[in-house]
């Protein structure tokens, strides 16, 4: 702690507020920015900037202030995330598309553990609770990654693994789904798909960030930040009564597990409006202080001793990609619902709009709702597929 150059809790701060500020800084405000992280995500530069400013000895690689950023801000950020969560709306876009969804995240949950089998004699012990931290980015986002990897206790070098993994695995899928939906037509025609619901969506579908857009006051943010915290200490307090069950009902799991279900709540409230003024945005804005928190704990030389890890990605993937292709051609889904729904688990809210607009400028709102929902999902269905691999491991 003493021999690195900036040590003092406030001086750490400052410098994990920064990385992110500058990333973001440079992808909205330069030219040259803008089409450089369209090819490489910002979220790779916000895990591994902080790596290489710890491994310089500029920051430390631990000290207090990160376990207190991972325990109240991980939980603060998750309830500001899946306070969008329209239910109702993702219930009505129709029975095709979540089966698509759905299907995505069963095809995470089931060939997981089927990868783990096939390579973990070539993989880095306690694979199963990184792969655990990545089936809950895949399902849900960056939130569910680090709160999964948490709930497991896998470490930060563990994780570092998986943002490699992740990063390189998702791009590439993202690509070739924009390179399908500029065919999709044809796809649709081969399968025999019904588009009709897709036309009523464009007709229909109004983003409910627009509804209740306004400019935020100072008590919106007062509100949001008494909120998410206020909830995240409530979550802290029932997660260390409620008892530890195995290796992946953890004290932390419970927090998860409180928090994600009290966003679900309140998503059905009036306290869901909060959206209108950024709830999201102030969420995200934590997200990426807990990035560069688990980037500066890692160590990168353990990454590119195991090469099979992206073996093992590949393979994953593969599973998913084949129960959603069957899905997609026993319920005769158009490739819409299938490349957003893929996305929405792989991708997430980030990426699952680019997506949907790729097929329709107006259906961008499909991702966003299906993307959000990922994260209420990623929870859940994270901590069943971390069981699965667990077992499998042992």
């Amino acid at each position: 702690m003493h021999d690195v150059l900036i040590s003092h809790p406030f001086g750490i701060l400052a410098v994990l507020f920064i990385v992110p500020a500058l990333i973001f800084s440079l992808q909205d405000h330069t030219r040259w920015g803008r089409k450089f992280f369209n090819v490489i995500p910002p979220l790779v530069f916000a895990y591994f900037l902080p790596t290489l400013l710890s491994t310089a000895g500029i920051i430390p690689t631990e000290t207090p202030i990160y376990t207190s950023i991972k325990t109240f801000v991980l939980p603060a950020s998750l309830l500001l995330l899946t306070l969008a969560v329209d239910i109702n709306g993702i219930l009505k876009l129709g029975p095709k598309a979540l089966i698509m969804f759905l299907s995505g995240t069963v095809g995470i949950v089931i060939g997981g553990p089927i990868s783990l089998w096939i390579f973990k004699d070539h993989l880095p012990l306690d694979i199963w609770k990184g792969m655990a931290a990545l089936a809950g980015s895949w399902i849900g986002g960056g939130a569910n990654f680090i709160a999964i990897g948490q709930s497991v206790n896998a470490t930060s070098t563990m994780m570092a693994m998986m943002v490699v993994v992740d990063v390189l695995i998702a791009n590439i899928w993202l690509g070739i789904l924009l390179y399908l939906a500029g065919k999709s037509d044809k796809i649709d025609t081969w399968l025999g798909a019904d588009n009709s619901a897709i036309t009523e969506l464009k007709n229909k579908i109004v983003m409910f960030q627009k509804s209740v857009a306004r400019t935020p006051t100072t008590t919106d943010y007062m509100i949001m930040l008494a909120l998410s915290f206020g909830c995240s200490w409530i979550a802290y307090q029932m997660g260390n009564i409620l008892p530890e069950l195995g290796n992946i009902i953890s004290h932390s799991t419970w927090r998860v597990i409180i928090i994600t279900t009290l966003g679900v709540i309140f998503s059905f409230t009036p306290i869901k409006r909060f959206e209108g003024v950024g709830a999201s945005k102030l969420g995200t804005v934590m997200l990426y202080l807990l990035i560069g928190v688990i980037g500066a704990n890692a160590d990168l030389h353990e990454v590119i001793k195991y090469p099979y890890l992206f073996a093992m990605g590949f393979t994953w993937l593969l599973f998913h990609i084949v129960i959603l292709l069957c899905a997609m051609k026993l319920t005769r889904s158009p490739l819409f619902f299938m490349a957003v729904g893929s996305q929405a688990n792989i991708g997430g809210a980030a990426s699952a709009p680019i997506v949907a607009s790729a097929f329709h400028p107006a259906l961008a709102s499909v991702g966003v709702m299906l993307g959000i929902a990922g994260y209420v999902l990623g929870t859940y269905a994270g901590l069943l597929c971390a069981s699965l691999l667990q077992w499998v491991y042992y």
